[in-house]
């Protein structure tokens, strides 16, 4: 059977070291301010795993892969998946004692246990498919899809849960597969397909309960992140309904959905999309509040107080690098929001001191200039910038002399079309109009 979408094994084989193909950081980061027991608290489930041996491979501090490590291994044993046990084992290198070394005993018994349930499984869904149940055959894959899941063979499951859509019966057994497909999906870096089934499941005919919205909502914000549409992404998190709360931790928290729409926001909506979506909009600021950092930050940043601004967003800096989805767009969106800050910064003015926007932006004059002359190459800044006397001048446009061109324009254009109007009007009312030439039968 053609299952729709098949999933490299290559992406099922990178899970292993955390959710997709992440490479290694080339330079350690500084995580020590990290509490990594607090952070991996709040996720559930292979999302948990994932990030913790995320964290292990890219903060270059002993003490905190460690111990990052070491959740993982005892998060790993009360589960099934003994190939995340190996991988985990491997990493550890005898360093945490004889206590966290491979468990080989431990790992037989759970596959010998996984053959017999899959045996099972499958000898269930043939009788089911013999008997032509189309609600027992959607059960019996998803059964599967989950057995698959649990023990770390997402590429099967995926193709498990995709194989249910030809048995759905119901909206509600539609949407359950949609939410199993991206699940997995996110897991592997899958997000094509994330945005696909997100869209299946919002065009069902029955309306979705909100919490269903809310999930889908951050699963579509996550793909348009995957894909750098920050502006789209924006858009998915500041709309994510308070009913998410911690009912989507195997993929993403409330503070998450903080973080990454207050930063994608800041870097792509204009001033007014940022009052209205991001600092009144009531749902969202209820996200933005679990996080007093990000709030502090957006709001300094709608007030011109870029320089705190940008203070709070190095502060975060060394965490969200961590972060197993934010931490490839973190330099870019970092840039994007400095250069809108720049930019916002000089528009109202004529002529800015550098000397003053280099305090006020707490850098050097030397590399504002820097920042300047690039801002000006690209046509983001019409200005020009004075070296020896370390000053901006503005290029503003001559209002009075556009207002007068454009009013010509008008003009122009206007007589064109009366003289027009009184041609037609004249050559009709002289009879001036070629007539048909009747054919002849």
């Amino acid at each position: 059977m053609d299952v729709e979408g098949e999933v490299p094994a290559a992406a099922a084989a990178a899970v292993a070291n955390g959710l997709g193909s992440a490479e290694p950081s080339p330079a350690p980061i500084a995580a020590e301010q990290l509490d990594v027991e607090a952070y991996a608290a709040q996720y559930t489930g292979r999302t948990r795993l994932g990030r913790l041996l995320f964290i292990a491979d890219r903060c270059g501090v002993e003490a905190v892969e460690l111990e990052a490590l070491r959740m993982a291994y005892d998060e790993i044993k009360r589960g099934e998946d003994t190939m995340f046990h190996r991988d985990v084992a491997l990493k550890i290198k005898d360093r945490l004692g004889p206590r966290y070394l491979l468990d080989q005993a431990w790992a037989d018994s759970v596959n010998r246990r996984a053959e017999h349930r899959k045996e099972k499984l499958e000898s269930e869904l043939n009788g089911y498919r013999t008997n032509l149940i189309k609600e027992s055959i959607r059960m019996g894959y998803n059964d599967i899809g989950d057995f698959f899941y649990a023990h770390g063979h997402l590429s099967d499951a995926f193709k498990s849960y995709i194989r249910t859509r030809d048995y759905c019966t119901t909206s509600k057994h539609i949407v359950q597969m949609c939410m199993n497909v991206i699940l997995v999906s996110i897991e592997l870096g899958q997000f094509p397909h994330v945005s696909n089934y997100v869209s299946k499941a919002e065009q069902t005919p029955h309306t979705l309960e909100p919490i269903i919205v809310a999930k889908l909502r951050a699963a579509a914000g996550l793909a348009y992140l995957a894909t750098k549409k920050y502006k789209f992404a924006a858009r998915k998190f500041v709309e994510t309904g308070p009913e998410l709360g911690s009912n989507y931790s195997e993929v993403i928290t409330p503070q998450d959905v903080a973080v990454y729409g207050a930063l994608c926001a800041l870097a792509s909506f204009d001033r007014s999309d940022l009052k209205s979506k991001v600092i009144d909009n009531i749902n969202f600021r209820n996200f933005m509040e679990l996080m007093p950092e990000v709030r502090e930050l957006v709001n300094d940043f709608y007030s011109s107080r870029y320089g705190s601004c940008l203070e709070h967003l190095e502060k975060l800096k060394p965490n969200l690098l961590l972060d197993i989805h934010l931490h490839e767009h973190v330099e870019t969106l970092y840039m994007d929001i400095r250069h809108k800050a720049i930019i916002q910064y000089t528009l109202p003015f004529i002529s800015v001191d550098l000397n003053t926007m280099a305090a006020a932006f707490k850098t050097s004059v030397s590399m504002l200039e820097k920042e300047l002359a690039a801002l000006i190459t690209e046509n983001k800044i019409q200005a020009r910038i004075d070296s020896h006397n370390k000053i901006l001048y503005a290029r503003h446009a001559d209002q009075r002399n556009t207002t007068f061109q454009r009013v010509l324009q008008t003009g122009n254009e206007f007589e064109r079309d009366v003289k027009s109007l009184l041609l037609r009007a004249n050559l009709i009312k002289h009879d001036f109009n070629q007539k048909a030439v009747p054919r002849k039968m």
